[in-house]
């Protein structure tokens, strides 16, 4: 009777293991699917709740970041708030002329276009909430340089990352963009060390605004919430090159984040679009698309 129930159960194991597999293995042929006929590589890392990386396509490519960075600086300069070298109530003079001018993207400029006094929370949230490119620049510059950035990554084991230039000085060149990289796979693990904060990275404090400050993005609506159930919580940040008018390549379309399940649950997802010759509107499809394949993948298997 004992091994006829330890022969029952092996089977049950061995079947339901077969089962995962295949269904894993679904997400992955669907995810192949979205992209075959695709003029543009994309980059897909995406972790369960269980921690591993369940899946990655071209996951260690260098992708040019865009304005996925600024979740990065929001990051370094809330390390530097839990040090008490800086605080979140600190005001912050930006004059007219510390303004970018108007070819960058920049609500805090068209709202206070005469400049103004701004906490550092405020100026995080611009930066990350509305992908502000005054604050972004303005904030690196309070704990240093873009590489005061990186090194900060490196230091707590995010070595595939580079940060060379501020928003200003990245968009002077085309090519500029390309120095700030990272790869699909290590965005992935930098939401994942930062949500799980296990190495109290973060203060609580500092960790609730960051998180609030993510949920609260309001770019990137087509992309990884695109095609996700109404009401769906997502802390994402995006990005976004524009398309070379000589040769018609879009850069980088790009949307990293984390996506909450109804069951409680959540997965981590990151999206990086590059050397794509398709419209605008395919660009960010690509990434809605692949979201709501892993949605469904990991709602189907919710625990």
């Amino acid at each position: 009777m004992t091994n006829l129930f330890q022969t029952v159960t092996f089977f049950f194991l061995i079947t339901s293991c077969l089962l995962y597999s295949q269904n894993y293995d679904s997400l992955r042929d669907r995810i192949q699917q979205i992209v075959s006929d695709k003029k543009a590589t994309v980059g897909v890392s995406i972790i369960g709740n269980d921690g591993k990386d369940t899946l990655s396509l071209n996951g260690d490519k260098r992708f040019p970041m865009q304005s996925v960075f600024k979740f990065h600086i929001a990051l370094a300069v809330l390390s530097e708030v839990d040090k008490g070298n800086l605080s979140l109530d600190q005001k912050i003079e930006i004059r007219k002329n510390e303004l970018l001018p108007e070819d960058f993207w920049s609500p805090l400029r068209d709202e206070n276009p005469n400049g103004g006094v701004f906490t550092v929370a405020r100026l995080i949230q611009y930066s990350v909430s509305h992908s502000d490119n005054t604050a972004c620049d303005v904030l690196i510059q309070l704990i240093g340089t873009p590489k005061t950035v990186e090194e900060y990554f490196k230091k707590n084991n995010i070595q595939d990352i580079q940060i060379t230039y501020n928003e200003k000085d990245m968009q002077s060149k085309w090519e500029n963009m390309f120095e700030n990289w990272t790869t699909p796979k290590a965005a992935s693990e930098t939401l994942k060390m930062f949500y799980e904060n296990k190495n109290n990275l973060l203060s609580q404090s500092s960790y609730d605004f960051f998180w609030k400050t993510n949920i609260e993005t309001t770019t990137g609506k087509n992309r990884i919430k695109g095609q996700l159930p109404e009401g769906t919580i997502v802390a994402h940040k995006s990005g976004w090159s524009g398309t070379n008018k000589e040769t018609g390549i879009t850069a980088a379309v790009n949307n990293i984040g984390i996506v909450f399940l109804p069951n409680g649950e959540y997965f981590i997802i990151s999206v990086f679009v590059t050397e794509s010759k398709e419209d605008f509107n395919t660009n960010e499809k690509i990434i809605a698309d692949i979201a709501k394949a892993a949605y469904d993948y990991f709602t189907a298997n919710a625990r």
